[in-house]
């Protein structure tokens, strides 16, 4: 069966991208001529609309549209921050194997980013995770690498028994399961990511769930300059629309109806989009199972339904294998640089030994909806001869 659904695939002898995002372009279209047609594309009319589908699709009792996930992080340890009297200096537990926004959120907070190691799954090691918790430490950062949910579930519990709280960075997460339902309840915030090439995507935006109505509501107001009341309410309410209050030094980060409209029409065809990079991931096991010895899948959990947003990989020489996979017209990232290895980090820099070898061995395959079987059977055989070459 061929994987890739539609003609815009990328063929063997042109180059085949490493992201390729599926956009359905006249269902954008359509609900973005609605906000247009009435003028409406700021914060509201839509945005409102995602939220409500968003809570029914994850379980979430909240959520805020806003503008990236990276607000969505810094966001979340600020409310939190503020509702549980955080002291600049408190620590965040985290991982150093993320994209920067994940760490850099916590400093913006005034809080200390300490890395925990990861494991097998490329996620956080519980048992490290226990070994770094200190009396400064106020919670855990846990970052959903590629879509695996790794050991959340320990992770979480171990929370609940040492009174921390959970912050959940699922930019790479949106649709993973975990034993049949959809990830993150358990944390007090999940941070999740519509930016370009991500599952459902959008040009640039995020969603924010707290488990506290409370929590959510400080957010709301948050992301919008502190304002004590959204411009599409009052203008819903038809008076005084310029009696507001002004609660918080607050952010400009909210959503605008543009973005969610396109999340809205990318959103029903979340699941099925997300089926064929199983496919994809599942063609690329198969297919690389006989080779283990020269490329090292990543472990996805068994009660892990992963999103896959990433398909990662350990190999030996990776940046000769990468620049003759480039060569051979294939693009391979790179998820990510351990962040201990960046100047700012440089003080934790030795202590995650595991995330330092992935640093140096991760490759990212080309994981996308356009993929036919034989671009990926080309990817495989490519792949495994650069690697039988360089072990010569």
């Amino acid at each position: 069966m061929e994987v890739g659904q539609m003609e815009k695939t990328v063929s063997i002898g042109k180059r085949i991208r490493l992201f390729c995002p599926k956009y359905h372009v006249e269902e954008c279209l359509d609900q973005i001529r609605e906000c247009l047609e009435i003028g409406w594309t700021g914060n509201g009319f839509k945005t409102e609309l995602f939220e409500e589908t968003w809570m029914k699709y994850t379980g979430q009792n909240n959520a805020l549209f806003l503008n990236s996930c990276s607000a969505a992080l810094e966001l979340a340890l600020d409310v939190l921050k503020a509702e549980y009297g955080w002291d600049d200096g408190d620590e965040v537990i985290t991982t150093p194997n993320t994209f920067v926004s994940t760490n850099h959120a916590i400093l913006h907070n005034g809080l200390k980013p300490v890395f925990a190691d990861i494991d097998d799954t490329n996620c956080l090691d519980p048992l490290d995770v226990e070994r770094r918790i200190s009396p400064k430490t106020r919670a855990v950062l846990f970052v959903g690498i590629g879509g695996n949910a790794g050991r959340y579930l320990d992770i979480a519990m171990a929370c609940r028994e040492k009174g921390l709280k959970l912050i959940l960075d699922a930019s790479h997460m949106v649709g993973t399961k975990i034993r049949g339902e959809i990830v993150g309840r358990e944390a007090d915030a999940v941070c999740y990511s519509f930016q370009a090439v991500k599952n459902l995507s959008t040009a640039d935006s995020g969603m924010l769930c707290f488990n506290k109505s409370e929590l959510s509501k400080q957010a709301r107001k948050k992301a919008w300059l502190g304002i004590s009341q959204g411009t599409y309410e009052r203008d819903s309410e038809n008076a005084y629309r310029w009696n507001y209050n002004v609660e918080f030094t607050g952010y400009k980060y909210h959503g605008n109806s543009v973005m969610a409209a396109m999340a809205l029409a990318q959103f029903q065809f979340l699941d099925q989009d997300n089926a064929i990079r199983d496919t994809v991931a599942s063609y690329y096991d198969e297919n690389l199972a006989p080779y283990k010895n020269l490329a090292t899948p990543i472990r996805i959990p068994d009660d892990c339904q992963s999103s896959h947003h990433l398909y990662q990989i350990l190999v030996d020489k990776r940046d000769q294998v990468i620049d003759q996979m480039n060569e051979a017209g294939i693009e391979c990232g790179v998820h990510y640089i351990s962040n201990t290895r960046y100047s700012m980090y440089s003080y934790a820099s030795g202590t995650c030994p595991r995330a330092e070898y992935v640093s140096d061995h991760v490759i990212s395959l080309p994981i996308h909806a356009f993929l036919t079987d034989s671009e990926i059977q080309y990817i495989i055989n490519t792949l495994i001869g650069i690697l039988k070459g360089l072990e010569k």
